[in-house]
């Protein structure tokens, strides 16, 4: 059986590549430095060191990159029983700068990568039916089979009576399109307990609205 969590982090764990220098964009830097990201997996590592437990869930690529993460979680003392590998696809990679306007910029390698690809039937379903609070994102939505995974296990967590924690952490270019953004986030908005926006979240959501409006008229 596994070990029970107060809170499971479904959803993305990637490497994210920065400046290494401060305020520049992705194209002025002359050299980057490795991180873990990830939102759901930032926020697994968050709880234990604030003194809680927690599980993550997720797919990396049977790459280098992918157990450098697995152990990352590992030593922040976060439960991998959730954690499978695919030895066909990589680990997602993301370039990343905070510019000198303030503006974040975006660079996402992901043809697709192996947290895409998590299925249904590779769900650890006793680690989310022991969950207090299932926390996840958006970006796990995009496309099949993660979609579907995410689905099941929203579903499973909810009658095993957990609270579900979503953060919308809108990413434009990972999406086919700003209607297609829209539309997935808001397709589970109902869902959650707990919402987590920020006014950067709201400002692009209105953004979209508003570009939609007038694509349609």
């Amino acid at each position: 059986m596994s070990k029970s969590c107060e809170i499971v982090s479904f959803g993305e764990m990637l490497i994210d590549f920065v400046p290494n220098v401060s305020g520049v964009s992705l194209a002025e830097s002359a050299g980057f430095v490795k991180a873990p990201g990830g939102a759901p997996a930032n926020v697994a590592c968050a709880i234990t060191k604030l003194g809680g437990s927690s599980a993550f869930i997720g797919k990396f690529g049977d790459d280098e990159f992918g157990h450098m993460l697995v152990d990352i979680l590992k030593k922040n003392g976060v439960n991998s029983e959730g954690v499978s590998f695919d030895k066909d696809a990589r680990t997602a990679l993301a370039f990343v700068t905070l510019k000198k306007d303030g503006e974040r910029e975006f660079m996402f390698y992901r043809n697709p990568s192996a947290d895409m690809l998590l299925k249904e039937s590779e769900l650890n379903m006793g680690l989310i039916k022991q969950a207090k609070i299932f926390h996840y994102g958006s970006i796990s939505l995009i496309t099949e089979p993660c979609r579907s995974a995410h689905m099941a296990a929203m579903k499973a967590a909810r009658e095993a009576g957990a609270l579900l924690s979503y953060d919308p952490n809108v990413r434009l270019p990972l999406w086919p399109s700003a209607e297609a953004c829209r539309e997935g986030i808001k397709n589970i908005w109902t869902s959650a307990d707990i919402i987590k926006v920020s006014l950067l979240h709201i400002s692009l959501i209105n953004l979209m609205i508003i570009c939609l409006f007038v694509w349609s008229g």
